[in-house]
């Protein structure tokens, strides 16, 4: 019987580690699931951010909006959106609210719903190497895809039953 997978992305990490690495966003969400998932089967993919304030920034308002509307036209795809906190805006950034949280609460979750056999998460938060052990233990796999040098995200690597490595060769044909 073939894996059911449900894929967690941290979409505030994934979108700075493809600004850093690849000096572009402009990924196709839908592609960039295929890939991860191999020749598996698809339960579900779960997109987690934080919505930009309208009142605070408009511009960037607009186009998280046109992205986040693409990414939830996706099949099999949820958003999962916690929310952006500014105080002393505009003297210093905003920082993200319960996005953390409700990422490892969903992966948790449905592993003791037995909604999943592989969690695939995109991140490298070592915050979330605790949600991974409780879904381990749970009897589930975790694979863990990352940008970077071996060096980063040590305890996610060393938790995770498999690491995929986010490079250009994986992320060939992901573009839009």
């Amino acid at each position: 019987m073939e894996d059911r997978v449900m894929i967690f992305i941290d979409g505030s990490n994934l979108y700075h580690s493809l600004k850093s690495f690849f000096k572009r966003t402009d990924i196709d969400m839908g592609k960039f699931g295929q890939k991860l998932l191999e020749k598996r089967r698809l339960i579900r993919v779960y997109y987690y951010n934080a919505r930009v304030g309208r009142k605070e920034e408009p511009e960037r308002y607009k186009n998280q909006q046109v992205f986040l509307d693409g990414v939830g036209a996706i099949p099999y795809t949820e958003l999962r959106l916690g929310r952006l906190v500014y105080n002393n805006w505009p003297n210093s950034p905003p920082y993200e609210k319960g996005v953390d949280i409700q990422l490892a609460t969903d992966m948790i979750t449905h592993s003791f719903k037995n909604n999943y056999d592989v969690a695939i998460l995109v991140a490298g938060d070592n915050d979330y190497v605790g949600a991974l052990q409780a879904v381990k233990d749970n009897g589930k796999n975790v694979e863990v895809a990352l940008f970077g040098k071996e060096r980063t995200s040590m305890q996610l690597r060393e938790v995770a039953d498999r690491v995929i490595t986010m490079n250009g060769r994986l992320l060939r044909g992901c573009w839009k």
